[in-house]
């Protein structure tokens, strides 16, 4: 590991030159050429390490140090290799980077592990070309399911089945085969928020991560002229929406941490000058760690919602798509990395997880844990998204240890 900083930088930028864009940013979309290029450079990356290389039916790549012992019995980190569009070059793609030079580093000094360490550099997580997210993790453990895929299109019209075949790749025979043979999921990840960074800490011990509530809502009042329609005689639905916004964010600031709540596109209807608008379409995102709190806030939030458009002679809609309830990690996991990071000097703290990852679709089936390292003024999905390399580097260093105590120790 004495060569650890040079590393780190020239293996960032090397996975960051796949689906670059100008100003920075990285594109690489899930079945794209600039995805398809990264999956098989980093297959080659594997096999010149000496790992045993593999891809499943959908993509996913696999790299394997083989263990003497207990050979079915694998521990696995790794992350995404998709990005959002105009992305950085850290979130989900340092996972792998660090993964690997882990498994490198433990194979330089101490051989053959007595369980098989493998690298996973999944297919997708962001749901940034087509409107699914996590196809990669989902297939692993045989929870995807064809017919959610079967008809959906990206932004150009491109089926996804069209996409995923043009390159080799297809549905698995059966679509809940799960692997049975991973015995430990460990993932490092850029924080993608500030807390780290300006609490002073270079690592983070997730704990959990949040559950989410995710709404469409359509209020709908009356269209009419902006000139003739007197004040006492509108139904103004950016009005009504205005009132829901300001009451259901003074309700969240009242809860306080760890609860937030975004309300992330507004469409008004006709969203012009001079019409008092009828009808506007709007976003929620709630989220906390705690499932009954997230349940009862939200349900609130439900009935004050109608309450106001009833006051206002409105009609609202509210459509609950998503459900997903917080997710712990494995409780033995998180202590073993507690005791690495104090064994290791390593300045960090216990933290949830405000956005999702890999390891929410992995840890109710496997026992997993995950590592953060601070993101600079907290910035990502963004060419802008950047950490320190120290922090990279101490990122790496725990990980090498988490892998060390969990696959060479009996």
């Amino acid at each position: 590991m004495k060569n650890i900083i040079q590393d780190v930088e020239s293996n960032v930028n090397w996975l960051g030159q796949f689906g670059a864009v100008t100003g920075g940013g990285v594109t690489r979309l899930l079945y794209s050429k600039e995805w398809f290029d990264a999956q098989q450079a980093l297959k080659q990356k594997f096999e010149d390490m000496g790992l045993e290389t593999s891809f499943d039916e959908v993509g996913n790549l696999s790299g394997r140090l083989v263990g003497s012992q207990y050979k079915d019995q694998v521990v696995m980190s790794g992350s995404h290799i998709d990005s959002v569009v105009n992305g950085g070059n850290l979130d989900g793609h340092f996972g792998i980077v660090a993964a690997y030079l882990a498994i490198q580093y433990l194979k330089e000094k101490h051989g053959t592990p007595l369980r098989t360490i493998e690298v996973i550099s999944l297919a997708e997580e962001e749901g940034s070309r087509f409107p699914y997210a996590f196809w990669g993790s989902k297939n692993v453990l045989g929870l995807a399911k064809r017919e959610d895929v079967l008809n959906i299109k990206d932004a150009a019209g491109i089926p996804f089945v069209d996409a995923m075949r043009n390159l080799g790749f297809d549905f698995k025979k059966d679509d809940g085969a799960s692997r049975k043979d991973i015995k430990a999921f460990v993932e490092l990840h850029i924080e993608q928020g500030c807390v780290l960074e300006k609490e002073g800490h270079t690592i983070g011990v997730v704990t959990s991560i949040v559950g989410q509530r995710r709404y469409n809502v359509t209020l709908k009042g009356e269209a009419n002229h902006a000139g003739t329609t007197p004040m006492g005689y509108r139904k103004d639905a950016v009005y009504g929406f205005s009132r829901i916004c300001t009451e259901s964010i003074a309700k969240a600031n009242a809860a306080g941490d760890p609860l937030v709540l975004t309300f992330g596109k507004v469409t008004p209807k006709p969203n012009t000058v001079n019409v008092v608008p009828g009808e506007v379409m709007f976003t929620i995102d709630c989220r906390h760690t705690d499932q009954a709190f997230l349940k009862s806030f939200t349900e609130r939030l439900e009935k004050d919602m109608q309450t106001i458009a009833s006051e206002m002679g409105m009609e609202i809609v509210i459509d609950r798509w998503m459900d997903e309830a917080p997710v712990p990690m494995d409780a033995h996991l998180v202590d073993t990395l507690k005791n690495i990071c104090d064994q290791e000097k390593l300045n960090y703290r216990l933290m949830h997880s405000g956005a999702g990852h890999d390891s929410q679709i992995f840890a109710p089936r496997i026992p997993t844990a995950m590592l953060f390292i601070p993101s600079i003024n907290g910035i990502s999905h963004n060419p802008a998204e950047k950490t320190h390399t120290e922090d990279l580097v101490e990122g790496v260093k725990a990980l090498t240890q988490a892998l060390y105590q969990l696959a060479y120790q009996n």
